[in-house]
């Protein structure tokens, strides 16, 4: 217990010396006791919460979120479920109506009372005195007793009840694969107050923020059921289940009927659990003193793959490490559970079936949030590009370092999503709130795709070894900050000394659209000009290579003039010429070659794919003779 308070102690002193001086943020410390009941799925639990108040302002009320009460016949989610043209396939059923047409409806919308997720609150008190509170949907309101004035803490208490709803959305009982209990977003949790205001925003569809702190938990529940989750369990040896010391041996008296599993996590934003009698619990190694820990059921025909994703993770996690700066947790767990792959403070619940490889690619998608949502912390119903593109981006490349027969772009499959989407006429700009995309399709590809191309975007524009300084100068001033999309364009900027506040505008904030086009190639007088014209909104530098009829190459690089910036060859085999740059206003672009037409083969716009394009065909002229 020690060891693992004065790490919490000493990732607070770290957290603190990265703040800059106008920079604040709130803080929580919770303690929690809850009692599980298997059989009825109902749970009950005791909450204190210090509440350090950080802002400048006085707070006279604050809010809490109860995910629980989204599982609920009639709720926004249940709504949503019903009015949305695409829902989500794991929340819905097939049925067909009396003409014989087939159909979905909300599984929430079937659910019955002992199947329905509920969290209720009551004997909530400010420091000892009563406050009152109002239940609406999944968010309390509590007007406080005593306002907390900026500089002050306040100690919150309350009881709660709690019913786990059958798994329909990452929380729930008996998902899928057997698993018993996925306690994710179970608790009464604060919701964020930050330089913005608070972020009470009701359980709609997706995506989370969460306050900074300490969580202490105690969980009693059926002996027979093992645990893992967020944070490091401080009992080790009274509960066995191969989380006890070398050499130990647990022995569980048999007339006692439940263990209580103590957790403590520093400085973490969320705290999720899971829970099953046939778990196996597998602990492996990793650099820097990082115990892996991996929790599954004892399925024969999921074994040996578990097994093998063991050691690929450790791979992951040193991928990672290198690539943006060090995991400062010293244990993470891959746990089977919920109804896909969904990333908590130091843990992931994944679905366990599947073949390795795509399990593999499973983990490393939900392992990367560790670092861009559990230690970076975008607000991710607002920016969630920020979160899922950027995890995206650094699945794609930990995946393709671990194959042996590595693609040159492995971000091409996010290039044809969003190109697709773009040019569907249903995109929706990045800035959109996740729940209020008019399609889940929409969001999806925006978040995950469009927010990966807005990194490997940068290659093209600022260089890779550029993009990947920023990566790791944003990791190392922003962790545990909370940083908004103007914190990773200020990085690069930085790091590259470009303007890119225009990218960052039109690329989050905005639809519009990058296409460019090889307008004519015409030769006079043994000199071919080549006339380009901007055809979208979006401007880019560009780059075009000539290949001639020799078999030689050219590149010529045209600058963006507000961009303010001229990048290095990214390729030092070809010749690399710098043209005057090209203003946005201006639609149209020449520049000549001192060579005839009929030696050139191929003229190309972007021949890295890099850039996003949505009309690719016309970047490339061929010489036809």
């Amino acid at each position: 217990m020690k060891k693992i308070l004065l790490f919490g102690f000493l990732l607070g002193i770290l957290f603190c010396k990265a703040q800059s001086k106008d920079y604040w943020q709130q803080h929580v410390d919770y303690k929690m006791d809850v009692t599980m009941d298997v059989k009825s799925y109902q749970y009950k639990g005791k909450q204190e919460l210090l509440y350090t108040n950080n802002s400048q302002d006085t707070l006279k009320k604050v809010f809490y979120h109860l995910y629980n009460n989204a599982f609920q016949p009639g709720s926004e989610m249940d709504i949503r479920l019903q009015n949305i043209l695409d829902p989500d396939g794991r929340m819905v059923n097939k049925v067909k109506n009396s003409e014989g047409k087939e159909g979905k409806e909300s599984r929430i919308s079937k659910l019955l009372p002992n199947e329905m997720g509920y969290l209720k609150i009551s004997n909530f008190k400010q420091d000892g005195v009563s406050a009152q509170t109002k239940e609406v949907g999944t968010i309390l309101e509590v007007v406080l007793a005593t306002p907390i004035l900026p500089g002050q803490s306040t100690l919150f208490t309350l009881d709660f009840d709690g019913q786990v709803p059958l798994q329909i959305r990452r929380s729930g009982r008996n998902n899928s694969e057997g698993v018993a209990l996925s306690m994710a977003q179970w608790y009464p949790k604060i919701a964020e107050f930050d330089f913005e205001g608070w972020h009470a925003d009701p359980y709609i569809a997706r995506e989370f923020h969460g306050v900074w702190g300490n969580f202490d938990v105690k969980i009693t529940i059926d002996k027979n059921y093992v645990l893992g989750g967020t944070g490091y369990l401080q009992n080790p040896n009274e509960i066995g289940y191969n989380y006890q010391d070398t050499g130990v041996v647990v022995t569980i008296p048999k007339k006692q009927k439940t263990l209580t599993w103590h957790f403590y996590a520093p400085n973490v934003h969320d705290f999720t659990w899971a829970a099953d009698k046939e778990y196996v619990h597998d602990k492996y190694p990793a650099e820097n003193g990082v115990t892996l820990h991996f929790l599954y059921k004892n399925n024969p025909a999921i074994i040996d793959v578990w097994k093998q994703a063991q050691p690929k993770t450790a791979e992951l996690i040193q991928f990672f490490n290198k690539t943006i700066g060090n995991y400062p947790y010293k244990q993470y767990s891959v746990i089977q559970g919920g109804d896909g792959g969904m990333e908590y403070g130091m843990c992931t619940l994944v679905l366990g079936e599947g073949k390795l490889n795509g399990f593999v690619g499973l983990i490393a998608h939900e392992m990367g949030h560790s670092w861009f949502q559990h230690v970076l912390a975008s607000n991710e119903s607002k920016h969630g590009w920020m979160d899922e593109g950027f995890t995206s981006f650094i699945e794609d490349l930990a995946v393709n370092e671990l194959v042996a027969k590595k693609v040159e772009n492995p971000f091409a499959g996010a290039y044809k999503s969003y190109i697709e989407l773009a040019n569907s006429g249903k995109e929706q700009p990045l800035s959109t709130h996740a729940d209020r995309y008019d399609l889940n399709r929409s969001y999806s590809v925006a978040s995950y795709s469009k927010g990966e191309l807005f990194l490997s975007q940068l290659i093209y524009l600022i260089g890779e070894d550029n993009l990947m300084k920023t990566l790791k100068r944003y990791y190392k001033e922003f962790q545990f900050k909370h940083p908004t999309p103007n914190d990773i364009k200020r990085t690069a900027e930085r790091i590259s000394g470009a303007n890119l506040d225009w990218y960052l505008t039109d690329w989050t904030q905005t639809t519009n659209t990058i296409d460019y086009s090889i307008k004519k190639v015409a030769e006079k007088d043994n000199t071919t000009t080549i006339s380009l014209e901007r055809v979208g909104r979006m401007p880019m530098p560009i780059d075009v290579l000539v290949e001639y009829t020799d078999g030689t190459k050219e590149s010529y690089y045209i600058p963006l003039r507000m961009m303010n910036f001229q990048k290095s060859n990214p390729k030092l085999e070809i010749k690399w010429t710098i043209l005057n740059d090209w203003a946005w206003a201006m639609p149209n672009y020449e520049f000549s070659i001192q060579k005839p037409l009929s030696s050139i083969k191929k003229i190309s716009i972007d021949s890295s794919d890099l850039m996003a394009d949505v009309k690719r065909e016309n970047n490339v002229f061929v010489n036809i003779k």
